[in-house]
This record gives structure tokens, sequence and C-alpha cells, in this order.
């Protein structure tokens, strides 16, 4: 392989691997935000409808990123703490990130759906 393919290669990799290390949270996060969800809190996936058919954690409500902007009254008290994840971390983080600039002030990003299960 020529250097460019190795530099492209090594560029890829680094890239999923933050990645990867950005999108997970640690176990005392994540069991602060399923304390949150246990006191009455709301589980929020931002996924598309076909993905949250496929598998969602129990008890979350769908409202794609997209739709989020327009269905805000469907999330409740802006009190209640809501837990925002998605599949890999990007659309729950620009979730969170609008919720909070609307007022919400409770807002956790698990980021990725398979973080819960730590």
């Amino acid at each position: 392989m020529s250097k460019s393919t190795w530099v492209f290669l090594v560029i890829i990799i680094m890239m999923l691997a933050f990645k990867f290390y950005m999108g997970r949270r640690s176990p005392e996060q994540v069991n602060s935000m399923q304390e949150a969800i246990s006191s009455g809190g709301l589980l929020l996936d931002v996924r598309s409808p076909g993905e949250f058919s496929g598998h969602h954690l129990e008890g979350a409500l769908n409202i794609p990123v997209g739709e989020l902007g327009s269905r805000l009254n469907e999330l409740g008290d802006k009190e209640r703490a809501i837990v925002v994840y998605c599949a890999s971390g990007a659309r729950s983080k620009a979730a969170s990130q609008m919720l909070i600039q609307k007022g919400y002030t409770s807002v956790f990003d698990l980021g990725s759906w398979r973080n819960w299960g730590k």
C-alpha cells in the first residue's frame, strides 16, 4: 500500500476510536440517569421510527430529533428529568442541547442506547 493509503487508514481508525470513546458513559453517569428515570423521568429516543421499532429501551418515547422542536408539548414539565439517547450519540447530543436551550432543566445525554445496560 502507498504511504497516502496508510495515512488515510490511520486517520479513519483514529476518528472511529475517538467517536467510540466520546460516546461512552461511566457507570456512575448511567446509574444517575437510571435513578432519574426510576423517579419519574422520561426516556427519549430521538432515532427514526424504523430504528425505534427495531430496538428501543423499555418505556421510551420516540420523537425523531428532526421533529423534536415541534413536539416539545409531548415531554411534559420542563423540570422533569429527560434522558435522551440515539444510536451513536450525535443525535442525542443535538437533542439535549436543544432541550436545554428551550428551558428544560434536567437533561441527561445517554448517547448510545447501548450505554444503558452497563
